[in-house]
């Protein structure tokens, strides 16, 4: 049986469900068959998989995924798409199939790790425009994913996996690559979607690639934070709330040997580390237990 939604049957569905696409949730439905098998195919899951999917909506990618994964985990925040999710995946797909759905209404940003059994090492999700960083590094942090396949908004996807100098380079990069390598794994064009966006997507394909750095996360991402809240200034001077003072500030810098003149675009993550590590050896009270 497994039939995937069309455009037609996604939007019978809605009018079913009363489902009215909202900007506050980022909605937009995929309905284009291809872009599923795409993303399925790029998430490389198989019978042994758990997976975790947020935002399921309708439930076109659920489709995809559950005939080639051992469970689903779905998070869904709507409560008239998560109680109809069940039914639309029971009548098209077999019995067997649809038991391996375990539905979660709750919003992905408070999603823990303990209520997620089995634990999934897989994310493969469509998500929202308006807060699909932070729900991508929540769940990294808080799953310990081994990869994703996530589609985002382009110029999101794009800064996502920019590199130290780049003009587009920023908080999101440095956070993503504390977690493992990403990749911009093709366009996806807003004509897949309903309602049809005013931009266009993209997917990222991401891979864990854990390091000990030393130092943890919570301490490297207060200087990350810190260096960018004001992206015009250098580093000596963006840093001075985090290290005090300017003076502080720019000696850490030296003994992190990272210019004070030099400004948070230009450092790879393995600068802000090193700048962490250093504070923390001076005793900044800002970053002692972080």
């Amino acid at each position: 049986m497994n039939e995937l939604l069309g455009p037609a049957e996604v939007r019978d569905l809605a009018t079913r469900l009363g489902v009215r696409p909202t900007k506050t949730l980022g909605q937009n439905f995929v309905h284009d068959a291809n872009t599923i098998r795409r993303i399925v195919r790029l998430a490389d899951v198989d019978e042994t998989t758990v997976a975790l999917e947020v935002g399921p909506g309708l439930g076109s990618l659920t489709l995809g995924l559950l005939p080639r994964v051992r469970e689903l985990h779905a998070v869904e925040i709507d409560p008239v798409l998560a109680r109809a999710l069940p039914a639309t995946v029971a009548a098209h797909t077999s019995p067997a199939v649809a038991a391996r759905l375990r539905i979660h209404h709750r919003d992905a940003l408070e999603v823990r790790a303990v209520e997620l059994d089995p634990h999934p090492s897989v994310l493969v999700a469509n998500l929202p425009y308006n807060t699909g960083v932070p729900i991508l590094l929540h769940l990294l942090a808080e799953l310990d994913l081994a990869r994703a396949v996530v589609m985002v908004q382009r110029e999101v996807a794009d800064r996502l996996v920019a590199e130290p100098g780049s003009r587009i380079y920023g908080v999101p990069s440095v956070k993503l690559r504390w977690f493992g390598r990403a990749e911009v794994a093709g366009r996806v064009p807003a004509t897949v979607f309903w309602p049809v966006p005013h931009v266009e997507s993209a997917l990222v394909a991401f891979r864990a690639q854990p390091v000990e750095h030393g130092i943890t996360r919570g301490a490297v991402f207060q200087v990350v934070d810190a260096a960018f809240a004001q992206r015009r200034k250098m580093l000596r001077s963006a840093l001075a709330p985090w290290a005090g003072s300017g003076s502080v500030a720019a000696e850490v810098l030296e003994r992190a040997a990272v210019a004070p003149t030099a400004r948070g675009e230009q450092l790879s993550l393995a600068a802000f580390v090193e700048i962490a590590r250093v504070g923390a050896a001076m005793g900044l009270a800002g970053i002692v237990g972080a």
